[in-house]
């Protein structure tokens, strides 16, 4: 591929927060972004007080569907509950549908919220993805379900189907950041805000990456380095 390619995969592996920015035609933000299974209170910690965002942790598609969970929006309008046909998330102006899912807790955890808390509750998602991927009909359920309570502090995010085709968003660009990697596909993503009230801007975000060490990625880079891989594997 490219040096810096290599170079922001690099960071991916060890663990080292990298900052991916959508594009300027969509939401136009910059998302700190971590492996799952590299989370800690000290990761947390810099999420919420560097970030300022809602802290989310991503899986695949393939892997939500494994677990039993769906979208958010679809647990909704099949809820019965009459509001909900109204709430309808059909204006949003910069996507069409929206990766959210369920929150959880670990059951260890206290009140779920306290770094320590999301940290654990993080880092044992990722590892629960590991366990129930050889595991198949409803043990993969269970297993979730011995080890988290719903609703939680953690707001999981489900990517499309295929990653990058159908939405690029920071969920399907940061899971497929940890899948070119080759980390547990699961990414631990946070928008950066600005002190006037609004998404900390591009080259702001650009400086912060700079002064800290850290990888600033575009979207468009992403999707391009997935899309070469693909060919690849295609071509083999």
């Amino acid at each position: 591929m490219t040096y810096a390619f290599d170079k922001v995969l690099e960071n991916v592996r060890k663990g080292r927060p990298t900052l991916v920015f959508d594009s300027k035609g969509r939401e136009g933000e910059t998302d700190i972004v971590v492996p799952s299974q590299f989370v800690t209170p000290e990761i947390v910690k810099i999420m919420r007080r560097e970030g300022g965002g809602l802290i989310c942790t991503t899986l695949k598609y393939e892997d939500a569907k494994k677990l039993g969970l769906g979208y958010i929006t679809d647990i909704y309008s099949g809820s019965g509950i009459k509001v909900f046909e109204y709430l309808k998330p059909d204006d949003i102006p910069y996507d069409e549908k929206s990766a959210f899912s369920i929150t959880i807790n670990h059951r260890k955890t206290f009140t779920g919220i306290p770094d320590r808390d999301r940290s654990l509750t993080i880092k044992e998602f990722a590892k629960l993805l590991g366990r129930v991927h050889g595991l198949s009909g409803n043990l993969a359920v269970k297993e979730f379900g011995k080890w988290f309570r719903a609703p939680g502090h953690v707001h999981l995010l489900i990517a499309r189907r295929g990653l990058l085709g159908e939405r690029q968003g920071h969920t399907e660009l940061s899971t497929a950041l940890m899948v070119m990697s080759g980390v547990t596909p699961s990414a631990t993503i946070v928008e950066m805000l600005d002190d006037n009230g609004y998404s900390l801007g591009y080259e702001k975000a650009k400086k912060y990456a700079t002064d800290h060490g850290y990888e600033f990625v575009e979207g468009k880079q992403i999707k391009r380095w997935w899309g070469a891989i693909s060919r690849k594997r295609g071509a083999h």
